[in-house]
């Protein structure tokens, strides 16, 4: 059983034979797939899954608090598992292309300007929008 579908079970939702597909794609997906591109890959393990299926199991799984969703300027919602970890995205708008990192200093700066401005902060998302300066570093996440 994979990380997203123990994840369903847990929170008690229904798993059809067509959402632990979509479930186990999620689950290996190493990139921050759209929907469009979920549907192709959960379609060549079940021809039966249908574009509908899959964006009424993303929505499902997004209110359940097992994905998030990011709308990163392409026009497309795009998908990863809720992290256990905070991190932030770097995209390349080249060619979309997102990459996830952590930087301490950055934290600490979001916090301190929340406090110089009279707030606790809570939460935040930082997105970066970047393009290559030599081709570009190819780790998945990186500590910077």
């Amino acid at each position: 059983m994979d990380r997203i579908e123990k994840l369903c079970l847990e929170k008690g939702l229904r798993m059809t034979g067509q959402r632990r597909v979509i479930a186990r794609v999620l689950s290996e997906a190493q990139d921050h797939p759209d929907a469009e591109e979920l549907h192709r890959r959960a379609a060549s393990i079940d021809p039966h899954i249908s574009i509908a299926t899959v964006y009424r199991t993303v929505r499902l799984l997004e209110e359940a608090g097992i994905l998030e969703r990011h709308d990163f300027r392409d026009g497309r919602s795009r998908y990863e598992e809720m992290p256990d970890v905070h991190h932030d995205h770097l995209i390349d708008v080249q060619s979309g292309r997102v990459i996830e990192f952590q930087n301490d200093q950055i934290e600490e700066l979001q916090r301190l300007v929340a406090e110089k401005l009279g707030y606790k902060l809570v939460d935040h998302r930082l997105e970066l929008y970047g393009v290559p300066l030599d081709g570009g570093d190819k780790s998945k996440r990186k500590k910077v």
